[in-house]
């Protein structure tokens, strides 16, 4: 401690800024590959009719999509706390997550990969894969 007058100042060892410590570093992987392995993770939590798309040159905001069906409201929530438990065990960037609470259809935005997450009959009246039609379907690994 040093002694001012009429001051004390403490030195402490200076740690890095707080920000550094709180972003762990993304990884930077191609879309398709990265949109397979979210197929994989959606069916680990029983996910079905798991369906990707290659957005590249159709959409501007991102290069591929996923869309899956969910039994249930609590079973997409589930499949929606899985999906994000994953990312960031896999330090993936994630811009934000919609629907969630009504859970009819959730929207997981990875960047450069959406993930819809539908209820059976909200899928059907959406109907996404009609609207992107011109996108070629990526082959997905077997489960």
């Amino acid at each position: 401690m040093l002694n001012y007058p009429n001051k004390k100042i403490r030195i402490r060892k200076s740690l890095p800024p707080r920000s550094i410590l709180a972003r762990p570093k993304k990884q930077n992987i191609d879309a398709t590959r990265k949109a397979a392995e979210i197929a994989l993770w959606l069916r680990e939590k029983k996910a079905f009719e798991v369906m990707a798309f290659d957005l590249k040159g159709l959409c501007s905001v991102a290069e591929a999509m996923l869309v899956a069906t969910a039994a249930s409201i609590r079973h997409g929530q589930g499949i929606a706390d899985h999906l994000l438990k994953r990312v960031r065990e896999g330090k993936l960037e994630m811009l934000g997550m919609e629907g969630y609470a009504a859970g009819q259809w959730i929207l997981v935005d990875l960047n450069d990969v959406l993930v819809h997450i539908f209820q059976k009959d909200t899928r059907r009246t959406i109907n996404l894969e009609g609207l992107w039609s011109d996108a070629v379907t990526i082959e997905l690994p077997e489960e």
